[in-house]
């Protein structure tokens, strides 16, 4: 079994910066995909960004320039540090982790308001 425990939600005003955090513990492959995706009210849920184990990153259109992703396989860790935060990216982000099927996160609130 896989868990993931995300944290660094919050509320943020439009512009500023947010750093969200995964920790996952378990059985773990040394070769697997971790990536983040969000869900806003109303709206699928659709990926922000995903690392390999080997560091090739993927990036939503909507993201690329303000958002970073990284891991450290030490520590089974995923971060994505969100930068020049919108009003519009205000939703659920989810931590994922795959490796032969999908574990999913609880999920950590972000809102971006005045």
């Amino acid at each position: 079994q896989v868990q993931l425990v995300e944290s660094g939600g919050g509320l943020v005003q439009p512009g500023g910066s947010l750093r969200l955090a995964c920790v996952v513990s378990g059985t773990i492959s040394r070769f697997s995909v971790m990536g983040w995706y969000r869900q806003a009210p109303g709206k699928q849920r659709e990926l922000v960004a995903e690392i390999t184990s080997g560091g090739s990153t993927t990036y939503a259109d909507f993201v690329k320039g303000r958002f970073t992703i990284s891991r450290d396989n030490a520590k089974n860790t995923v971060l994505l540090q969100m930068n020049s935060l919108k009003p519009e990216e205000t939703a659920i982000y989810y931590c994922n982790y795959y490796s032969e099927k999908d574990y999913w996160g609880q999920g950590t609130q972000v809102t971006v308001s005045s």
